[in-house]
C-alpha cells in the first residue's frame, strides 16, 4: 500500500479490526519512511449490477436512488436512520446474493415494498402509490384493502 503522504511503498499494518458495518476491515498503517499513519478499508469487491428499468434502459446500480425513494416514503415517520440503513442493507444483500449481473427494477421495487410493509405501513402506502403509479382513488383503496386483510 502506498503512503498517501510520501508515496513510499514501504508501509506496514499496525492494527486491523472489523469496520462498523462488519462488511469491511479497517486497517491502521504506518509508513516506515516518513513515519505518518493512515487508515485503509478493505472490502469485498462485488460484481457490478445493472438495473433494467421499466422502459428497458439499463443503468448501473446506485444505492442512493433506493435511499432517496425510501427517505421520501418515510418522510416525517417515526423511523430511525439505523432502521432505514438496515432495510436498505437487507435489500442489497438479497440483490447481490442473486448473483445476477442484471436485475429488473421491478424486483427491487417489490423487495422494498415487502420490507416497508413490515417497517411502517404509511411509508409502504406512500411508496406503493408512486411505484405502482396509482391512477385514481379506487386503485389506492384496493391497495389499502390488501393491507387490511
Amino acid at each position: 500500500m502506498k503512503c498517501p503522504y510520501c508515496s513510499s511503498e514501504n508501509t506496514r499494518v499496525i492494527d486491523s479490526r472489523p469496520a462498523d458495518d462488519n462488511n469491511s476491515i479497517r486497517r491502521r498503517r504506518m509508513c516506515d519512511d516518513c513515519g505518518k499513519r493512515f487508515t485503509t478499508y478493505e472490502k469485498v469487491e462485488t460484481i457490478p449490477l445493472i438495473i433494467i428499468k421499466k422502459d428497458n434502459n439499463r443503468e448501473q446500480y446506485d444505492r442512493s436512488k433506493i435511499e432517496g425513494g425510501v427517505l421520501r416514503a418515510l418522510h416525517k415517520r417515526p423511523v430511525s436512520m439505523d432502521q432505514i440503513t438496515k432495510l436498505i442493507d437487507e435489500v442489497e444483500v438479497e440483490l447481490f446474493n442473486r448473483e445476477e449481473k442484471e436485475i429488473q427494477s421491478t424486483v427491487i421495487g417489490e423487495l422494498l415494498m415487502d420490507k416497508l410493509k413490515d417497517l411502517d405501513q404509511v411509508a409502504y402506502v406512500r411508496f406503493a402509490s408512486v411505484y405502482r403509479e396509482f391512477k385514481d382513488v379506487n386503485t389506492f383503496m384496493n391497495e389499502l384493502k390488501k393491507m387490511l386483510v
